[in-house]
């Protein structure tokens, strides 16, 4: 059986550990590795998106890095309680074009008495800034 810890019931210490490998997991833009914190049905909500279980994860992951270039994420905690995680986000990213983004967002993560996230719900906005105004 897969396990990845820390596993539920969180602390405010192993919600933040967490959180933190998440953000090194996504910084890594390896989306298979990003993958396996994921139970093999999970469900996504990315902005519009409705994604369902890990090859639907690879796919979505594998296609926004290829246009999202140079992409730097931090996640922060907000709030936890024995299976749930909640964060604000921020990274930024070049697009094809060369254009600079900070998006901007809000994740509810469940995660299954195994460690892995069962359900992620992503709220995200994009704001166009110059390359200057960068600072992640």
């Amino acid at each position: 059986m897969e396990k990845k810890l820390p596993v539920p019931p969180f602390t405010l210490e192993t919600a933040k550990q967490k959180i933190q490998m998440a953000e090194d997991a996504w910084n890594s833009q390896d989306p298979e590795k990003v993958s396996l914190a994921y139970t093999p049905d999970s469900e996504w909500r990315n902005r519009h998106l409705f994604i369902n279980g890990r090859k639907e994860i690879v796919q979505f992951l594998t296609q926004k890095w290829e246009n999202e270039l140079d992409y730097k994420l931090k996640k922060e905690y907000w709030a936890h309680t024995e299976d749930r995680i909640a964060v604000r986000f921020e990274y930024e990213y070049r697009n094809k074009e060369g254009k600079w983004f900070r998006a901007y967002g809000n994740e509810n993560w469940e995660f299954d008495e195994n460690g892995l996230m069962k359900k992620r719900y992503a709220s995200i906005n994009d704001v166009e800034i110059l390359a200057e105004e960068r600072y992640l």
